[in-house]
């Protein structure tokens, strides 16, 4: 079975102005696609919107669809097959969305409103058992007693997949910053399936398709184990993951340390990406192809920093085509 190994940057669309946004590379890999929305766009989709809270937004789901049709109607309808071709695409499968004037924690409601309506074009928020909504916030301080090493900042939270311990397909993950202070360090860090050195050697390895078990700790809110592998295909049988070393549960003395290798091998990957990610801005990636985390944070008494979180399914047949076999 082929392992995609060589990535052709020339693939990739060039720099361009659309209608209400731009599309170029980042500094930091080809793969990774920025989108900016213009201030036009946003200031005219936040005037659109206003009759709404974010509160009808989780009561009422299909108002999510609703602007997420507004957004795309004022930008004339080109900002959703950009979406959903970038994200079904292997080759690239990720954005870094920056809504240009949203960078105040003030204006977190329109934040979220925006985010949503990005995610909508291409596909649903799943329930986010943590949170009880489509999204999460949730807030990094200096201390933390947490359970799992999303709120910890003084450490390395490792590369990994979402949705591992739950039964929704997670083909989409959406990571927005909503507000920081006093902060140094904590860039977000990706790493696309097909840079990592040892992907064929992992993938093609028997304990690779082996069910194993997943489970979560009480802050997630999910009491039931789920059991699959590692490693699955996408429609084309190329190399898929789902995987975060916190929460899986090795059987044996040859899974665990099969599973401590791969995790070694993640962490020193020399492709390994460090991503900063503005106030206002937003990491928008396929999940079966990139694995996230996030850097350390420098030590400070006030640090703070806000988070929103959306994951989800692909809901277009043109983005359904490159996910996961279900």
């Amino acid at each position: 079975m082929t392992v995609l190994t060589q990535f052709d940057a020339t693939a990739v669309p060039a720099p361009q102005a659309l209608e209400g946004f731009t599309l170029t590379s980042s500094d930091q890999s080809p793969r990774l696609l920025e989108l900016t929305l213009s201030r036009e766009v946003v200031d005219a989709f936040v005037s659109a919107v206003a009759e709404w809270p974010v509160q009808a937004l989780e009561y009422k789901s299909f108002l999510r669809f609703r602007i997420a049709r507004i957004l795309d109607d004022l930008c004339s309808n080109t900002l959703q097959p950009l979406l959903i071709n970038t994200l079904a695409d292997r080759r690239t499968g990720g954005l870094l969305v920056t809504p240009e004037g949203l960078n105040q924690v003030e204006q977190a409601e329109d934040m979220v409103k925006v985010s949503t309506a990005v995610a909508h074009l291409m596909g649903r928020s799943n329930f986010d058992a943590m949170s009880g909504q489509y999204y999460a916030r949730f807030v990094v301080k200096n201390v933390d007693e947490s359970d799992s090493y999303l709120r910890q900042p003084h450490r390395v939270m490792e590369l990994h997949n979402d949705g591992t311990f739950v039964e929704q397909d997670t083909d989409y993950v959406l990571m927005m910053k909503l507000d920081e202070q006093h902060m140094e360090g904590g860039n977000s860090l990706l790493l696309h399936l097909d840079d990592w050195e040892h992907l064929a050697h992992f993938y093609h390895h028997p304990l690779a398709r082996r069910e194993m078990r997943w489970t979560a700790p009480p802050s997630k809110r999910v009491d039931k184990d789920i059991y699959h592998a590692v490693f699955d295909v996408d429609r084309d049988g190329l190399p898929v993951m789902s995987y975060i070393d916190q929460f899986v549960q090795p059987k044996d003395f040859e899974e665990g340390n099969w599973l401590a290798d791969l995790s070694d091998s993640l962490e020193n990957s020399a492709h390994r990406l460090s991503v900063p990610v503005p106030v206002g801005s937003f990491l928008l990636i396929n999940n079966h192809y990139w694995l996230h985390g996030r850097d350390r944070f420098t030590p400070h008494p006030q640090l703070r920093r806000e988070l929103m979180r959306q994951r989800g399914y692909f809901t277009h047949a043109n983005t359904l085509r490159q996910s996961r076999q279900r």
